[in-house]
């Protein structure tokens, strides 16, 4: 019951800075995501600040004004001797930046000037932990000014006025013992309307069911020390939740994805699950063109224990598609790149890009689901037969999950989970499992579109009939990877399902008494045929030239 009221006040907050965004012109605007996600994340800081500091000996016991009160009394100098000794993953807040400061001086002129070098001060001062990377050298901070995106520069006062009031009306402090299904539903709450990137690649977020689904499969017992890999990480929902199963202190999270705002989202992902230590891992740039991930000599592209991807399907990359298609990429492209169709250039399947560039990614006993739209597992030729036949001679493939229609909200197009491990199986089978009809329609709340959603039972079957490789009739296939060559490198479940064939035991009595009842039938089919042809041939024998 606390848990729900907890998250309920946070919903509230986050619809309450909606409707702030709504009243000064900016509701449905590219900037909203932007305010909302920085307001809400300048509040979740500042209140995780003030609660490190209360796991102090010096502020042990004391309320939050208590703390905010004696912070302030301290000189410069004692106030970076207590940063010394903070959790390093908790951003540093001055005094004079605190939402509770800002609230005592909402009523200066001049008070959004105030309130956007509160946001300055708070991203020069923790650059070198909060900061994500764009490009090789370039780096993103945690806030921009906001006040600036008011146009009317009269509103620009009362506009942070009204975010300061709402950030410092409720407390998180009871929230930051709460582990990731927690966080999971927050943040899906709090990008639910910006779901969908406006960028060149990144779809924004994979279905929690969907990276549960991949997360138990692919780390069923979890892991140690171990990096976890997104090539075209979106709001990074399935590294996060294989993150969570593995466990956050066993793991390390690196990303990369061409838009700047997926790389933002994610960075507020990775924050609320206090997973800071990876935002040095996070960059921003085109993953195809320029892999900023490398190893140790710069050399070559860096191997990763555990890569989990859901790529964009379609996309125009007609700018970059000769130089992919270039000596100087063929090894990591070994399958091609797609030529540019004279008409519908955003239909290119990036995807089939991403899945080559895991595939070379994989360490040596690596492991890697991605998701693919399910024609990939049957096309008869081209780049997806290539890749698929390169996945079953390096015996890399473990499994498929194809899942229902309208699995996510977005698209329309089926789509299936593909399972590799470099590791390959002990007796080269694979396991094939056909979800497709599992799942609960809904249709989308002022749309004519449905989405499908699994129940609990629905996942857990998924999970457990792939860890333990069991075989349901129509569900789910072993089959061996000689099976799968000679059938073009097919990877669909249903070309693999055994046809059953009904028999019955009948006497010869029975069996003479069925024959004579077919007799009967067919008899007075042909006298109703025989009917019919008289009924053609007078109607013929009727019809006169007028």
């Amino acid at each position: 019951m606390q848990l729900q009221t907890e998250k309920q006040m946070i919903y509230a907050l986050i619809d309450d800075l909606k409707a702030i965004c709504s009243n000064y012109g900016l509701g449905n605007s590219g900037n909203e995501y932007k305010i909302i996600t920085e307001a809400f994340l300048y509040k979740f800081l500042n209140d995780k600040f003030l609660a490190g500091l209360k796991e102090l000996p010096d502020f042990a016991g004391k309320s939050t004004q208590e703390t905010e009160r004696r912070l302030a009394e301290l000189s410069e100098d004692d106030f970076d001797f207590l940063m010394m000794d903070l959790d390093p993953r908790i951003a540093r807040i001055h005094p004079a930046d605190l939402i509770s400061s800002l609230f005592s001086r909402k009523g200066e002129q001049g008070f959004h000037t105030i309130f956007d070098n509160a946001l300055l001060h708070i991203a020069e001062a923790n650059k070198e932990v909060f900061s994500v990377a764009a490009g090789a050298q370039n780096r993103v901070r945690l806030f921009d000014t906001l006040s600036n995106l008011v146009t009317e520069v009269e509103r620009q006062d009362d506009f942070c006025r009204a975010i300061i009031n709402k950030l410092n009306a409720q407390s998180f402090d009871a929230v930051f013992q709460q582990k990731y299904d927690f966080y999971a539903d927050i943040f899906e709450y709090l990008i639910k309307d910006y779901n969908k990137d406006s960028g060149q690649y990144a779809e924004y977020y994979t279905p929690h069911s969907i990276a549960q689904i991949i997360a138990r499969i692919i780390a069923p017992h979890g892991a140690q020390n171990v990096s976890i890999y997104d090539p075209a990480a979106g709001s990074g929902t399935l590294v996060l939740t294989l993150a969570e199963q593995i466990g956050e202190e066993n793991c390390t999270v690196y990303t990369q994805d061409i838009s700047q705002k997926s790389n933002e989202v994610l960075r507020l992902n990775l924050i609320l699950n206090n997973l800071v230590d990876s935002l040095p891992h996070v960059i921003q740039d085109d993953t195809l063109v320029r892999p900023r991930h490398l190893s140790a000599d710069g050399k070559s592209i860096e191997k990763f224990a555990y890569i989990v991807s859901n790529p964009p399907f379609n996309t125009d990359f007609s700018e970059t598609r000769d130089q992919l298609a270039g000596e100087g990429y063929k090894k990591r492209f070994f399958a091609g790149v797609p030529n540019i169709p004279k008409k519908k250039k955003e239909s290119m399947a990036i995807y089939q890009m991403f899945l080559q560039h895991i595939i070379v990614s994989m360490q040596e006993h690596g492991k890697a689901a991605i998701v693919v739209p399910t024609g990939f597992l049957t096309a008869a030729t081209g780049i997806p037969y290539k890749i698929r036949q390169h996945i079953v001679q390096k015996k890399l493939l473990r499994g498929v999950v194809s899942m229902p229609s309208n699995i996510f909200a977005n698209t329309g197009t089926n789509v299936s989970v593909l399972f590799l491990d470099a590791a390959g199986t002990e007796d080269d089978k694979v396991l094939l499992v056909d979800a497709s009809n599992m799942g609960e329609k809904v249709k989308l709340e002022g749309t004519k579109n449905q989405r499908t959603y699994l129940s609990q039972a629905e996942m857990d079957k998924i999970v457990q009939t792939m860890n333990e490789r069991q075989e349901i009739d129509d569900f789910s296939v072993l089959v061996s990877l000689k099976d799968i060559e000679q059938k073009k490198c097919s990877f669909s479940a249903g070309q693999y399902f055994k046809v059953k064939i009904e028999y019955i035991d009948l006497t010869p009595e029975e069996f003479q008494q069925k024959m004579a009842d077919y007799e009967q039938q067919l008899k007075a089919y042909f006298a109703e045929g025989h009917k019919l042809e008289e009924e053609i041939l007078k109607g013929l024998g009727e019809l006169k030239f007028d």
